[in-house]
């Protein structure tokens, strides 16, 4: 299976269990790693048999910026949902970065890394 990959997309959501987060809202951070068989788009030389990464980054900034959950697995299940809805895609690979989360303590980043698929 080839991969096709997206690294450092970053949008502003509110998702977050505190009440600031929701309210203020900060810069997430994703990258997804998508499996799928490029040969046909390779063959023909044609964007139609694989995926579009510009619309698909598009959408998956439209998730972050949307409907605020709780947790960054909610957001990075909806953005798996979104990458396997992708016709040509049987697995993807998502992380969500929350670099600002609200931890009192020096730290570098906090991730959520979930890998989907068809089968």
């Amino acid at each position: 299976m080839d991969k096709l990959a997206l690294r450092g997309l970053r949008a502003r959501g509110h998702h977050g269990v505190l009440e600031r987060e929701r309210e203020e809202g900060q810069i997430f951070v994703v990258d997804v790693e998508l499996g799928l068989d490029t040969r046909p788009a390779a063959g023909g030389d044609d964007l139609t048999k694989t995926v579009h990464y510009g619309v698909l980054a598009e959408e998956i900034a439209g998730i972050v910026e949307g409907e605020p959950v709780e947790l960054i697995e909610t957001l990075a299940q909806r953005i798996a949902d979104a990458c396997l809805s992708q016709q040509r895609v049987q697995e993807a690979e998502v992380t969500v970065h929350k670099p600002d989360a609200p931890i009192t303590v020096p730290f570098d980043d906090v991730t959520i890394t979930i890998k989907r698929s068809r089968a």
